[in-house]
C-alpha cells in the first residue's frame, strides 16, 4: 500500500516539500511494516489467523466487514489542554483518541480488558494503524513526533490474574509500525487498588493517588513521551500517571487512548 496526494497547484513548493517529505515518511513506516510480517507466515500456517472482532478466518485479524463497522464509529479526536485561571491543571499537553466508548468498540474494548480475549489487540491496532496513522497525515505527524511511548502499568496481581497488560499490547503495536522506542521500565503500578471502573470521579481521583512510581528517570529526560492506555474516563489515571512522569524531566507528554467515555 502506498500512499499519494495531489497537490494543489498554486500551493508553494515549501508547503508541497513538506507534504512529500511527511508522504514519504509514511510510505516508508508502512513498507517497514509489511516487511517485518513475513515472519508471521509460519505461524498462520499452525494458527490461521481470524477476525478479532467477528472471528472469521482473515490474515489481517481484521476482516473487511468489520473494519467498516469501526470507520462508522470512528473519528480521529485531539483534546489541548492549557493551563488556564479556574481550570484544573492537566499534566500533559494532549489527549489523542479515535473512538467515543460507546457501540461496538465499547464491547471490543471491555471483552478484549475484562473477558480475556486478548487477542482482539491485533484487530484494534491494525484498524487505528491502517485508517489512521499510516493514513491520514495529522495522525502521522501527531503521532511520529514522538520519541518513546510508555504504556499504562497495571500491578503485579492484576498481570497475574489477566495474563497481560491491556495498554501494553497496543503500545507495542503502535512503537513498532512507527518505530519508536517502547519503554515498560520506567512507570510502574505499585499497588492493587479497586477497579476504577467501579468509582465515580472523585473515587477514581483519591482511589489512583500515589499508586504509580517511577525508576530510570534517564531513559525520559528531555524526550517527547506517548503515554497510551486503552480507556480515557475522567481522566484520573492519565493524568496521575502523567504527574509521576514529569519527575523525570521530559520535554513533553501527551496521551493517546483508543476511546473516550
Amino acid at each position: 500500500m502506498v500512499i499519494t496526494v495531489e497537490i494543489i497547484k498554486n500551493e508553494n513548493m515549501q508547503n508541497r516539500k513538506t507534504i512529500e517529505k511527511i508522504l514519504e515518511q509514511m510510505n516508508d513506516k508502512i513498507r517497514k511494516l509489511e516487511n517485518a510480517q513475513w515472519w508471521e507466515i509460519f505461524q498462520k500456517l499452525i494458527f490461521p489467523p481470524v477476525c478479532g472482532i467477528c472471528g472469521k478466518l482473515n490474515n489481517n485479524y481484521l476482516c473487511n466487514k468489520c473494519n467498516f463497522e469501526l470507520q462508522k464509529e470512528a473519528q480521529l479526536k485531539i483534546d489541548t489542554y492549557v493551563t488556564e485561571i479556574g481550570f484544573q491543571r492537566k499534566h500533559f499537553d494532549e489527549h489523542i483518541y479515535f473512538f467515543r466508548y460507546q457501540g461496538l468498540i465499547r464491547q471490543q474494548i471491555i471483552n478484549y480488558k475484562f473477558n480475556n480475549e486478548a487477542y482482539k489487540y491485533k484487530a484494534i491496532s491494525n484498524f487505528i494503524l491502517k485508517n489512521f496513522i499510516l493514513k491520514d497525515i495529522m495522525a502521522f505527524q501527531l503521532l511520529n513526533d514522538y520519541e518513546v511511548i510508555v504504556p499504562v502499568p497495571i500491578s503485579k496481581k492484576r498481570f497475574k490474574e489477566r495474563g497481560y497488560n491491556q495498554a501494553e499490547l497496543i503500545a507495542k503495536q503502535i512503537s513498532k509500525a512507527l518505530e519508536k522506542r517502547i519503554v515498560t521500565n520506567c512507570l510502574y503500578k505499585s499497588k492493587n487498588i479497586v477497579a476504577q471502573s467501579t468509582l465515580n470521579k472523585q473515587e477514581r481521583e483519591e482511589n489512583i493517588k500515589n499508586v504509580y512510581t517511577i525508576k530510570n528517570q534517564n531513559i525520559l529526560l528531555n524526550k517527547k513521551v506517548l503515554l497510551v492506555d486503552d480507556i480515557y474516563t475522567t481522566g484520573s489515571t492519565a493524568n496521575e500517571c502523567c504527574k509521576i512522569l514529569l519527575k523525570a524531566k521530559p520535554n513533553k507528554i501527551g496521551v493517546m487512548t483508543l476511546a473516550k467515555d
